[in-house]
């Protein structure tokens, strides 16, 4: 929802949030809009071109049911690609299947958040993994 500005956002974060529900968004987005900077994708296409754009998001808040390309297979392909496959990807579900979040995890997902959002969880979660990624990629070798 944000634009590159020169304002302080932009040398925030960048969390880009991939949902096809906008009553999902809006509560994404309003829950971190004052400590990120906020990207939004309606759909699995839309997701990989932002990722893939000049300035790509540093975590991505994907949803699993999408119309189209679910979020499994949008997670698959940035972690193909090794232009995207550090971001990482946390998942955002109704779903609670064992099974199904073990495919997840094996397609590439960093972590799960379970709808309905606990802000307190939520904001945990994506602080977590920002902090390892930026850990990560100043890991020497």
């Amino acid at each position: 929802m944000d634009s590159p500005s020169s304002d302080p956002a932009s040398s925030r974060s960048s969390v880009l949030i991939v949902d096809d529900e906008p009553t999902n968004i809006n509560i994404l987005y309003s829950l971190l809009k004052e400590d990120y900077r906020t990207l939004v994708a309606t759909n699995g296409k839309r997701a990989v071109e932002l990722a893939r754009s000049s300035r790509p998001p540093q975590l991505i808040l994907l949803d699993i049911m999408m119309p189209e390309m679910d979020g499994y297979e949008v997670c698959k392909l940035l972690k193909e690609d090794p232009l995207t496959r550090h971001i990482p990807v946390l998942f955002t579900t109704a779903q609670n299947d064992p099974q199904e979040m073990a495919r997840g995890f094996e397609v590439g997902a960093a972590d799960y958040i379970h709808k309905p959002i606990c802000p307190s969880i939520l904001k945990a979660r994506v602080n977590t993994h920002l902090l390892l990624a930026r850990l990560l990629q100043h890991q020497p070798g």
